[in-house]
């Protein structure tokens, strides 16, 4: 309510920045309370800091999370290089940098729940430090032993120290975390939005070398970042995987990467004996997305990439060896191919195995996984909006017992 002398504030609207004008004042002139106005009932804190790839597949429950907490402001806290997987986030009212500002905020606010699903001690310590009479996931105990604050998070908890429970683990991530948080049985998807001038920018880098937008496009994430080098297949079966695709059909290569794969790139491009499109390795987290939603198929390891690509609907094929591929979600985007080994799922950097688990990926198995996706998205138009979608199709997985004479194997069909 306005006071006298003092114009009406709504201090409590989703869209009050306090420091500056509000998006509707600033695009039209109106004043508190207008036609916008959404006041905020509850005040919910999400900890989630640690690794990309589960900062944006953490996006997934956000529907759910905001159905169940209607006119709920959300404040996101994370690292500074998972701040752009959060940019236009429609559930995101704010997303803080973890850090100073971050702890400040902290210290003197108060919110209705407090969400950590990192059972990391720093995230934990953040979660406890959070003013709630509601916290779920884990906190941080005078001890400074992190703690599971319900059955579910203790379960999550096992499973991370535990290598034979994580190996018979069944559920996905996704699920897991739901059930932490209550949530369970309720629909879930990615939730990353790209803006049209994003796309309009990629378009005309991938333009700028060569890549033609009537021809089908198959994405070739080849590294896996500097924590996990154990993930990322071998060079060899990259190139020989594009010479094989490239006698069937008028495919193109396009080379994906951040700064870790720079050298392992210009390798695969010196030794390709088929052209390979490589828009670089120094772009942003969002143009890096922005070019890969351009392949009709991704293949890749257990990487940001995966969750890019399953977050912007395109086909995946996902290569498996020491990660979970049971905890990955492809909402009937794809398909995982994963080595017969004993040992996977074992979360180890290096390996003493020769060979190890992702020197048996074959050729042949993603070969023939690339070619089922890309007769799958044949009949998807590839100039149509890039959005998040879900499809009815079942997740395949494929395994090395699986034949080249298998009743599974579909011809490379290309438009």
């Amino acid at each position: 309510m306005s006071t006298a002398g003092h114009r009406e504030i709504a201090f409590d609207c989703r869209f009050f920045l306090g420091d500056r004008p509000c998006v509707w004042h600033k695009q039209t002139g109106v004043l508190c309370t207008c036609d916008r106005y959404e006041p905020i009932e509850q005040r919910l804190l999400v900890v989630k800091l640690d690794a990309m790839g589960d900062v944006l597949r953490s996006t997934a429950l956000l529907p759910a999370l905001a159905a169940a907490h209607p006119r709920a402001a959300i404040t996101w806290i994370t690292r500074k290089e998972s701040i752009p997987l959060l940019q236009r986030n429609p559930y995101v009212t704010e997303a803080l940098e973890f850090g100073a500002d971050a702890l400040i905020h902290l210290q003197t606010r108060t919110f209705d729940r407090v969400i950590n699903l990192d059972a990391s001690k720093t995230s934990a310590a953040l979660a406890t430090a959070a003013r709630s009479t509601r916290k779920d996931g884990f906190i941080l105990d005078e001890r400074g032993y992190v703690q599971p604050t319900n059955d579910a998070a203790r379960r999550w908890l096992e499973a991370g120290v535990f290598d034979d429970i994580k190996r018979q683990g069944a559920s996905t991530y996704q699920d897991r975390m739901a059930e932490i948080l209550g949530l369970a049985g309720r629909a879930h998807r990615y939730v990353f939005e790209l803006g049209d001038e994003e796309r309009d920018r990629a378009s005309k880098h991938l333009e700028s070398i060569g890549l033609d937008f009537e021809r089908p496009v198959i994405g070739l994430n080849t590294g896996a970042g500097g924590r996990w080098p154990l993930k990322q297949w071998r060079e060899d079966g990259y190139l020989e995987l594009v010479t094989r695709l490239g006698r069937h059909g008028d495919v193109q290569f396009l080379l994906l990467g951040g700064p870790g794969e720079r050298e392992r790139n210009e390798r695969l491009k010196a030794a390709s004996r088929v052209p390979l499109l490589d828009p670089g390795c120094d772009n942003t987290v969002r143009h890096f997305a922005a070019l890969l939603s351009h392949s009709d198929v991704v293949v890749t390891g257990d990487t940001l990439a995966m969750h890019l690509a399953l977050a912007l609907g395109r086909r995946t094929v996902v290569l498996f060896g020491p990660t979970s591929s049971a905890e990955i979600d492809l909402y009937g985007l794809g398909e995982k191919v994963v080595p017969d080994m004993t040992c996977l799922s074992c979360y180890k950097t290096s390996c003493d195995f020769v060979p190890n688990c992702m020197d048996l990926i074959s050729t042949d198995m993603v070969e023939r996984a690339v070619a089922r996706q890309l007769a799958a998205a044949r009949s998807v138009d590839r100039r149509r909006e890039m959005k998040p979608f879900l499809c009815d199709t079942s997740d395949r997985s494929f395994s090395s017992s699986d034949t080249i004479g298998s009743s599974r194997w579909l011809p490379l069909t290309l438009r």
